[in-house]
């Protein structure tokens, strides 16, 4: 059994995290911290979980997470690189699901994130936690650095175009409008995420320039050795979980007439939370609600030379949780679908 600890259990990403992990049959949950609710039982705060999950919230200071094997941080940016080397010295693992260990460069992670990076060693070591990009890599790693839940949609919707060996699009020129449910903004009262503020209503926000921004960029161009422009605009939707991307990509001159539906296809075709969906599909975020699952649908309206792709996920669990349980499964040797079959939940 993997010991699994959880520093910052509380948010909608912790509670995800529990949810997946305890029905995951080759996990023990060791430890959640949380300093505010420490000795509050789990599932007094998440009654969803009452008869699966036993723990209760502990201190950081009194949990034992050097008796795990391995530690997700489901906490805000800063604090996983501040407990990382403490952890790993004492031979434990950990994934991240903030940004601390994503962004390769420092200064770039100083610039959007406005605080130093305590640990530029650590962060060298670092492998991004995108299964369907870097699986070799995350199967040997102590450290990964989770995508955000906006870049895993861009990225994997991307993917086919930019990993081939010659470009097929304008690579500059990259679009992603992107919409994402109330939960992406996190467990905490903001304004902007009340009920009276966000239902009945629908806008963009950080159009002069987002945090995964930088990281969208940086992955894409390791996807496809080259250089990438990318115009990303994020929107909040009225809805409680789910991305819809949108991509548009111009098709080169040599690359007309190219099966881009097959391309897709052949390129996930071993990818168990990959759907590529048949020709002229218009998938939903109710396809993928509560689940790992990603669906893909490639469109060429009129045949022309704009490509748009359409990009579905739960930002909760492949945007986020999920995808960490999937590192995990591959980390420690286990088929990396255990525990992340769980069928969408509809309506």
């Amino acid at each position: 059994m993997i010991k699994v600890g959880i520093v910052g259990g509380t948010g909608y990403t912790g509670v995800e995290l529990l949810r997946l992990l305890a029905a995951h049959p080759q996990v023990q949950l060791t430890a959640i911290t949380s300093r505010k609710e420490d000795g509050l039982p789990v599932a007094d705060m998440f009654p969803s979980l009452r008869g699966h999950v036993s723990l209760a919230f502990s201190a950081p200071e009194k949990a034992d997470l050097n008796a795990c094997d391995v530690v997700f941080f489901a906490t805000p940016h800063g604090v996983a690189m501040a407990q990382a080397r403490e952890l790993l010295a004492t031979g434990v693992k950990v994934i991240d699901l903030a940004a601390d260990f994503r962004l390769r460069d420092t200064a770039v992670f100083e610039q959007w994130y406005g605080m130093p990076h305590s640990c530029p060693d650590i962060l060298g070591e670092a492998v991004y936690g995108l299964p369907e990009v870097n699986r070799d890599a995350i199967r040997k790693a102590r450290v990964i650095g989770l995508p955000g839940c906006y870049p895993t949609s861009m990225q994997l919707g991307f993917a086919p175009l930019l990993a081939q060996g010659k470009p097929l699009v304008n690579e500059l020129g990259l679009i992603a409008d992107c919409k994402s449910g109330v939960s992406g903004a996190g467990r905490k009262a903001e304004i902007g995420s009340l009920l009276a503020e966000a239902s009945d209503n629908f806008k963009a926000y950080g159009v002069k320039g987002h945090r995964h921004l930088p990281e969208t960029v940086q992955g894409l161009e390791a996807i496809s050795g080259r250089k990438a422009g990318l115009t990303f605009v994020p929107h909040l939707v009225p809805m409680i979980r789910g991305i819809h991307s949108t991509l548009y990509a111009q098709l080169l001159p040599e690359a007309r007439s190219t099966d881009f539906q097959a391309l897709y296809e052949n390129h996930f075709r071993n990818e168990r939370f990959v759907d590529v969906m048949p020709a002229g599909s218009h998938p939903e975020t109710r396809s993928v609600r509560a689940s790992n699952m990603m669906r893909i649908a490639v469109h060429r309206p009129g045949g022309g030379d704009l490509l748009v792709v359409l990009v579905v996920e739960d930002n909760l669990v492949k945007g986020a949780a999920g995808q960490g349980v999937q590192c995990m499964n591959i980390m420690f040797g286990l088929d990396e679908t255990t525990g992340l079959m769980q069928v969408p939940v509809l309506p």
